[in-house]
C-alpha cells in the first residue's frame, strides 16, 4: 500500500533527462510517475521500472519491459475505504502479474491509457 499521498506524474522531459543513461539512442520517454520511492517510465520502446531498494533507496534495480511481452493488464480503481488504485501487469511465461499501486494523485485512467497506446501496437 502506497503512503502519504505522494504518487504523482513526472515532467516527462525531466524524466528524459535524469533517466538519460537508461534510454537506448533516440528511445523517448512519454509519461513518468513516481511512486513513493519507485519510478514508472513509459517510453517509446518500453515500460521501465526503477525499483529503489533498502533504506537509504542507494541501491537500485531498473526492470525494462518490452511492451510485446505484455500480455494483458488490469487497473483497480480507489474505493470509497481502498484511497489506492492499483495496475497489475502480466508478461509472456509469468504467472503472477507485476503490481504497481497508486495514491489518488494519480489518475489510474490516464495510466491506463498510456499503456493500452503501447501495448495494443
Amino acid at each position: 500500500m502506497a503512503l502519504f499521498g505522494n504518487a504523482h506524474s513526472i515532467d516527462p522531459a525531466q524524466a528524459q533527462q535524469e533517466y538519460a543513461r537508461l534510454l537506448g539512442h533516440g528511445e523517448q520517454i512519454h509519461a513518468a510517475y513516481l511512486l513513493i520511492r519507485d519510478t514508472i517510465l513509459f517510453t517509446d520502446r518500453r515500460l521501465i521500472l526503477v525499483d529503489k531498494q533498502g533504506i537509504t533507496g542507494k541501491k537500485t534495480e531498473y526492470h525494462s519491459i518490452p511492451y510485446r511481452s505484455i500480455t494483458h493488464f488490469a487497473v483497480e480503481t480507489a474505493g470509497h475505504f481502498d484511497l489506492d488504485a492499483e495496475l497489475k501487469i502480466w508478461l509472456s511465461g509469468s504467472q503472477a502479474p507485476i503490481q504497481k499501486t497508486f495514491t489518488k494523485g494519480v489518475d489510474i485512467y490516464e495510466v491506463q491509457a498510456i499503456l493500452t497506446q503501447f501495448v495494443a501496437r
